[in-house]
């Protein structure tokens, strides 16, 4: 996985994170435990960081730039690298690792570890080539060294970072997955609501006609009086 597929990953998963907390059930939604694998990986890579920045500390306090055999710009613009390196290594990566222990697989926090170390690594490298071309033979093996280890260190974080973002992206596939499924059983479980338009007006009862009966005719003839 190249660096551009990493970015995406840091971008694309809070994202998504938040879309499948909000829709799916809190049991699918946690994030499983770091593995005791991972876990005993970064503490390794951790104890080799530390060890190399305190042989690289020492290193550097001892050199003598001063004595080397050149003009004094070179001299000052590798006191001026040698001040940024130990200002790094006792302030900057520290904070780095704390945050890293705090959350062992974060991404983001991989991330920028590894931007500090490349970035230690050129600044280091050119001091550790003037020291080769102006400085004594025991300053340039030993600072060197310290190189050497602070590149493999590097080298591993790089690796990790890989296997971290291909894990994310597992999960972000995952959680895709999650919230569109999620979304597919919401609108199947929701009734839908059918409107009637009437517009035909109401119609008038129709009343039935009653059929009076027929009226009662008087009878004819006298009345009968009782004379004959």
């Amino acid at each position: 996985m190249n660096c551009h597929s990493t970015i995406r990953v840091l971008l694309l998963l809070p994202c998504l994170v938040a879309m499948a907390g909000a829709q799916v059930p809190p049991s699918q939604a946690v994030s499983p435990p770091v593995s005791y694998t991972s876990m005993s990986q970064l503490n390794t890579l951790l104890d080799q960081l530390q060890q190399a920045s305190k042989s690289t500390q020492e290193d550097l306090s001892g050199l003598r730039i001063d004595k080397w055999k050149t003009d004094s710009n070179i001299k000052q613009g590798n006191l001026n690298n040698v001040e940024s390196i130990q200002r790094n290594l006792k302030e900057a990566l520290p904070a780095m690792i704390s945050e890293l222990q705090a959350s062992p697989e974060s991404l983001p926090a991989t991330f920028k570890l590894y931007r500090n170390l490349d970035a230690l690594y050129d600044v280091f490298g050119g001091v550790v080539e003037s020291a080769a071309a102006f400085g004594s033979r025991d300053d340039f093996r030993s600072l060197g060294s310290d190189l050497g280890s602070l590149e493999k260190v590097r080298r591993s974080f790089a690796d990790r970072m890989e296997t971290l973002a291909g894990a994310k992206e597992a999960e972000l596939i995952r959680l895709r997955t999650a919230v569109h499924n999620s979304e597919a059983l919401a609108n199947h479980a929701t009734p839908k609501k059918v409107i009637v338009i009437d517009d035909e007006p109401e119609k008038k009862p129709v009343r039935k006609k009653t059929t009076k009966p027929p009226a009662k005719k008087a009878s004819s003839g006298t009345a009968d009086t009782g004379t004959k």
